[in-house]
């Protein structure tokens, strides 16, 4: 599906500006489209790919070392009967588990910075099962979607615009944007659910010791492995259980030392430090201090989701080197090899990036946002959807940058506190950029066939954005 659409948007963007260019219109011409594929080809490269090398060296350095301690295999563990449901296919051991709950924690918290890499990380564990080079596992679509459509606790860049526009209570759009990615992640997980069992979605049996092709169904004959959980737990030791596995999704050889009585004082009196922490940050007033402006102007709730998201990277930064030396684990050896993988992942992911956000570019340069926007304006009017919200709408699932501005202005035009503004927050907090989630995810592995990891996503980002118009109505209007 991504190729139809891929295509599409090029061949769009080339027939809308030339038709802009013939008729003289001010913007949206083909030297326009130019420009905007040129730009957005150097910042698919400059502003995302390279940044982005270090951020994952750091935090794949720091799951080598949460993996080799094992803690990664405790905190699937902790969850595996929910985790088996959703993703059967995958070894309740395997370290895959571990790093999708990692991202969906870092995601529902709104720590951008640190999903990404634990979404490829975990992309990376998905293809150690993966038995058709280039092809989307059901796994791996399951786990598009909920990251698509993780459950949002605070939208906090949402809020953060509200306050600088000067509304009067910020954070009302908290428990709206919750309850709408609430109502996204589960229509994705019934989407994608649905969708991989329809005949053009569903997956063709494998022939072992024959690799299939990228892309295209498996050389007919010889006896079929079921799926990918069987293949997994082949590997595994006569239990059906697979061994710690280092980065790389090989077995690790150097078993760790347990944790022993000065470990366990010493990680006492760390996670006492923490919570003091937590509570001097959201709740100065226990401690006597005056609580500042933007705080007052908060909720409980909101404030302990703003303190954990303001403490969880250091404490991950800190807690898993440490948790990792007490148990004996070579640290800066640990971590510098996983950190390894950081540069290798970035340069994988360069020309997926550039195909999609040049696509998107050119679109967009040639003014097909708005043409979709004038043409579907009489059925919006028809059903009461407010049509200042579309442009949003249409252009969230392509572009973070630009749905942010396109909220900033309804929030100027409209006021910081009207529904309008606190809608267009909404949406904004429970919907993401699906097709650049699609083309990073997939590119880190060298996945071009997406199969119904796009249908899920964008039925995903319909609901969210649905829910939230009703949801503000009821809540705001």
């Amino acid at each position: 599906m991504l190729n139809y659409i891929w295509l599409g948007l090029v061949l769009a963007a080339v027939l809308i500006g030339g038709y802009h260019e013939i008729t003289g219109a001010p913007s949206g011409t083909l030297t326009e489209v130019t420009e905007k594929a040129f730009e957005m080809a150097k910042a698919a490269v400059m502003d995302i790919a390279l940044p982005l090398a270090g951020i994952m060296a750091l935090w794949l350095g720091v799951m080598r070392l949460a993996e080799r301690a094992g803690l990664i295999q405790i905190l699937a563990r902790s969850l595996r009967p929910i985790l088996r449901r959703l993703f059967p296919d995958v070894p309740p051991d395997h370290p895959a588990m571990g790093a999708m709950l990692m991202n969906i924690a870092a995601n529902m918290l709104g720590l951008s910075n640190a999903a990404t890499p634990l979404g490829l990380r975990a992309m990376k564990d998905l293809e150690t099962l993966n038995l058709r080079p280039g092809v989307a596992t059901n796994a791996m679509c399951t786990f598009l979607a909920i990251n698509t459509s993780s459950v949002q606790l605070v939208p906090a860049t949402a809020i953060g615009i509200l306050a600088v526009s000067g509304s009067m209570n910020p954070s009302a759009i908290a428990g709206t944007a919750f309850l709408a990615t609430l109502c996204a992640a589960t229509a994705a997980i019934v989407a994608v659910k649905f969708l991989e069992k329809l005949p053009w979605y569903r997956l063709s049996p494998v022939v072992p010791g024959v690799t299939p092709a990228a892309g295209s169904g498996v050389p007919p004959g010889g006896e079929t492995v079921a799926s990918s959980a069987q293949a997994g737990n082949a590997s595994g030791n006569a239990g059906g259980k697979m061994p710690p596995a280092t980065a790389g999704g090989t077995p690790a050889t150097t078993p760790v030392a347990p944790l022993n009585w000065f470990g366990v004082i010493v990680l006492l009196l760390f996670m006492a430090c923490v919570v003091w922490a937590f509570l001097r940050v959201g709740f100065p007033e226990i401690f006597g201090f005056p609580a500042p402006a933007e705080l007052q102007s908060n909720n409980l709730f909101v404030r302990a989701v703003k303190a954990l998201s303001l403490l969880s990277i250091p404490f991950l930064l800190s807690f898993f080197p440490l948790y990792a030396a007490l148990r004996r684990v070579k640290v800066y050896e640990e971590f510098v090899e996983g950190a390894k993988e950081g540069f290798q992942v970035a340069l994988r992911i360069i020309p997926f990036l550039v195909a999609i956000l040049v696509a998107i570019g050119m679109f967009r340069a040639a003014g097909g946002i708005e043409l979709i926007a004038q043409k579907l304006q009489p059925v919006l009017n028809f059903i009461h959807f407010p049509t200042e919200l579309l442009p949003m709408c249409l252009v969230r699932p392509l572009s973070g940058s630009g749905t942010l501005g396109l909220f900033t202005e309804l929030v100027k035009a409209h006021g910081p506190d009207s529904l309008m503004a606190r809608t267009a927050g909404t949406i904004y907090g429970s919907t993401e950029t699906t097709f650049y989630v699609v083309a990073v995810y997939f590119g880190s592995v060298s996945v071009r066939r997406t199969r119904h990891a796009v249908p899920a996503g964008l039925f995903a980002d319909f609901v969210g954005i649905l829910a939230s118009v009703i949801i503000c109505r009821l809540v705001f209007g």
